[in-house]
């Protein structure tokens, strides 16, 4: 059987698309490399935030579900996304620019033997900033080089996703068997996972939680997380695999800069397994990319009609000369 490769992406619900683009683009100074739409809801914007290249592993991408309800956070639910940085300096530097744009944080702390830095967005989208230090295993990306983070202290692709899970033995069971991750480590409650060249780009922290009340998903908390295979023919073979457990799947869905296989492995716990390309670049250019709206074939018949469905959003940076940020 082919492993899975690490953490593909993170998809999550904002209240705003206008306030997540100025916060990723200029706050966390992450890359928007595809401005499209939600493919089975048309008017929901879905915008992609990535490395400098839009490589598999790096995104975090956001819909923004006309007049959805505020999420509330709780059990059962993929309750953080980590963003990684270079080194434990890094993370020094974030908290001094945290303090200044008053992006609330936690302060760094510890947790397996990894330098963070917790935070969270104007919906309370919680999310963490992980150090690379001492970490080995699957590379991560290329920070965005014209964005306003100095180079050694800026985002380079997505780190451990974080589940919260009021039954731990079922989600254990689940990840070790079904989807051959491995546990390495735990603290407390909490239990690390990695799944093939592991390290912080391959990693699941699971929660054990059955004191909360469920999570419900709205504004401000995450709709499902990716794991990335190589290619379609092993995209395949995951979904033999899921329905051969008794798991109910999406089936192959072509979203065009990946192709995807969806499964619901828990209550409220959506996990989908996506290809490592084709990419974001395939029709834009590397200077413009994320600045116009990007539509997959089977949707651009509709372009007018979908124009006129999502309000314009000015997306446009090749004309913006950033100064790095030294704090």
């Amino acid at each position: 059987m082919n492993h899975l490769r690490g953490i593909h992406h993170v998809t999550a619900i904002t209240s705003s698309a206008e306030k997540n683009y100025a916060f990723f683009t200029y706050v966390l100074g992450m890359r928007l490399v595809k401005k499209t739409v939600n493919q089975d809801d048309i008017q929901t914007y879905h915008l992609f935030f990535a490395d400098d290249k839009g490589s598999a592993g790096t995104d975090m991408t956001f819909f923004d579900f006309p007049n959805i309800p505020k999420g509330v956070h709780g059990t059962n639910e993929i309750a953080k996304t980590s963003f990684r940085v270079p080194s434990d300096a890094a993370l020094d530097y974030w908290v001094k620019r945290f303090n200044r744009l008053e992006v609330a944080h936690t302060g760094i702390k510890e947790q397996f033997g990894k330098k963070t830095l917790s935070f969270v967005d104007f919906d309370d989208q919680q999310y963490q900033l992980i150090s690379d230090e001492h970490n080995q295993g699957v590379k991560s990306g290329t920070p965005w080089q014209k964005g306003p983070i100095p180079l050694e202290y800026a985002i380079t692709g997505l780190g451990p996703i974080f589940v919260r899970i009021a039954d731990f033995p079922y989600f254990k069971q689940m990840l070790e068997q079904v989807m051959l991750l491995k546990e390495i480590a735990n603290e407390g409650s909490f239990h690390l996972f990695e799944v093939g060249e592991g390290g912080n780009g391959a990693q699941v922290i699971v929660e054990h939680n059955d004191v909360f009340p469920a999570a419900r998903q709205g504004y401000g908390t995450v709709h499902h997380a990716a794991f990335r295979v190589a290619d379609r023919a092993v995209l395949d073979e995951w979904t033999e695999r899921m329905e051969s457990f008794g798991f109910h799947t999406s089936g192959y869905v072509n979203r065009h800069f990946f192709e995807s296989l969806y499964a619901r492995v828990a209550p409220q716990i959506l996990f989908e397994f996506a290809t490592d390309g084709p990419g974001f670049m395939g029709d834009e250019s590397y200077e413009t990319v994320g600045e116009k709206l990007s539509l997959p074939p089977f949707l651009e018949p509709n372009r007018e009609q979908i124009e006129k469905l999502v309000r314009p959003i000015d997306t446009v940076r090749s004309t913006i000369e950033f100064e790095k940020e030294y704090e």
